[in-house]
């Protein structure tokens, strides 16, 4: 019986993979589902992301954990083109996403979403307040990150959290 091929494989990204990145997000940063992104800060992130593509080469979806601390990190821009929703593809990203967490030694994942199903099913829980210890909210605050500031819930960040949930995994 011949072997069936898989429908996607999930890799890290590489630089030729960095616009079809931002045009998957685009349409997520038009319903203001994800924070929109100079082209240039795709590039600059890219050994942040994996992504998932067909056999044919199709990049279907995308994600990216970022270090914003020496254990704490954060999941984003993680989306998947809409004929893929529901078919496995946003929960291999995120998988692969957590392993490479994992790797560099991180050991909590922070995200802000609206996907409050899809990331509890991968152990995330919502939190209030800024789960860290104030000296290094004091050094977070340094950051010119817009990610760490939605992390410390910053006012200067609100448009973009709005309705958002923040949540947290422990590794």
């Amino acid at each position: 019986m011949p072997t069936q091929q898989p429908a996607f494989t999930v890799r890290p990204a590489v630089a030729g993979d960095v616009r079809a990145i931002r045009a998957l997000a685009t349409p997520y940063v038009e319903q203001s589902r994800l924070v929109r992104k100079a082209l240039v800060s795709y590039y600059e992130s890219l050994p942040d992301f994996r992504v998932a593509v067909t056999p044919d080469g199709e990049l279907i979806a995308c994600g990216a954990v970022h270090v914003m601390w020496e254990d704490l990190g954060e999941i984003r821009t993680l989306a998947a083109l809409p004929d893929w929703h529901g078919r496995g593809v946003g929960h291999a990203v995120l998988e692969a996403l957590i392993d490479r967490a994992r790797e560099m030694g991180l050991s909590r994942l922070f995200c802000l979403t609206f996907e409050v199903d899809f990331f509890s099913r991968h152990g995330f829980e919502p939190i209030e307040g800024i789960p860290i210890e104030p000296w290094v909210y004091a050094e977070l605050l340094h950051s010119k990150d817009d990610g760490v500031a939605e992390f410390l819930d910053l006012a200067r960040v609100k448009p973009n959290t709005l309705g958002n949930t923040r949540m947290l995994l422990h590794l």
